[in-house]
């Protein structure tokens, strides 16, 4: 995988990557390789990208740890083409051509290294086009929306933001049904829903974007112009407070769906779920002001929440429940 970069370095024949860019952004047009070098493309992407990823592998299955990591680099990769991307229409002409390439994998042409790999993913699990889709369409969303009128507006872009993710992990794991994608959409929602409010000055600050609801700004008598300042106040610690608790509801509802995964899997969704109320509490914790300093998870706080997943699946093995 090494030399994917080295040998392959288009983005688009008529596009130079920038070499400052990340590498998802100079490999998602690169042309295809061998299935053994796109597969550990998408293990280093995701190792490479996500801080915890090389933990939340230690508790998947071995089976699905190829799995998850061809979907992650698509993830990421959608992800970067949007966000990483400094020119809007630049970064929407990507994002056509990315929703080309996924098209062209379903239907049996695998024209990037990255959907080399994920074309099996999708084979294995009988995955359905529509959660890509969706991932794409939001990334494009953020390059022509960066406000957001009303709660039920924010929830329609977590709908294809974020939920998608949560799908395709149950697919990935053999769930098909609708209850659990119910449940699992109103985690995933949750956990986008704790970003936004982690990131509020850092989204308005780098991408002029705001994602607290228009109507609920209004009603605390929060301003845009305040947000951008980084100036606290009570009313905007009122306002962070009334969306903490309702992201609060919907991790509640969704962890009705824990009960209903395999224990290792479980594991798994927990960590998330669990990281997502961290964050919450640590907003909490400093009085609900994200303004003046954006809340972070300790080293400490981030090894007690795997300690207790790896706890949980020592427990069940000790106790003879069956877990993989």
């Amino acid at each position: 995988m090494e030399q994917l970069l080295t040998t392959n370095r288009v983005v688009a024949s008529d596009t130079d990557a920038s070499a400052a860019a990340p590498e998802t952004v100079r490999a998602a047009f690169a042309p295809p390789v061998p299935l053994d070098r796109a597969k550990r493309f998408t293990r280093r992407l995701a190792l490479g990208h996500y801080e915890n990823f090389s933990v939340l592998s230690i508790l998947l299955p071995n089976r699905l740890k190829q799995d998850f990591s061809n979907v992650y680099a698509f993830c990421r990769t959608a992800d970067d083409l949007g966000d990483e991307v400094s020119d809007r229409a630049l970064a929407l002409s990507y994002l056509g051509r990315f929703r080309d390439y996924t098209y062209a994998c379903y239907e049996g042409r695998a024209l990037s290294p990255l959907f080399v790999a994920l074309r099996e993913t999708i084979a294995r699990h009988d995955i359905p086009i529509q959660p890509f889709l969706d991932l794409i369409d939001a990334f494009e969303q953020d390059q022509r929306v960066n406000r957001y009128d009303n709660f039920a507006q924010l929830v329609d872009y977590c709908r294809r933001s974020a939920d998608p993710v949560g799908r395709l992990v149950l697919y990935m794991c053999g769930y098909r049904d609708p209850r659990r994608q119910q449940l699992s959409d109103r985690t995933c929602t949750a956990l986008q829903l704790a970003n936004f409010w982690q990131d509020v000055r850092r989204d308005i600050l780098d991408r002029d974007r705001i994602y607290i609801p228009a109507d609920s700004m209004r009603q605390f008598g929060v301003t845009e112009e305040q947000i951008r300042d980084g100036h606290r106040n009570q009313a905007f610690c009122d306002l962070m407070r009334f969306e903490i608790d309702r992201t609060t509801e919907w991790f509640d509802q969704g962890d009705a769906l824990l009960p209903m995964l395999d224990s290792t899997i479980r594991r798994h969704v927990a960590l998330f779920a669990s990281g997502g109320r961290a964050v919450l509490e640590s907003i909490r914790a400093q009085n609900y002001d994200t303004l003046s300093r954006r809340p972070t998870l300790s080293r400490w706080r981030k090894g007690t929440l795997v300690a207790r997943a790896l706890g949980t699946g020592i427990a069940a093995r000790l106790g003879g429940r069956p877990t993989e």
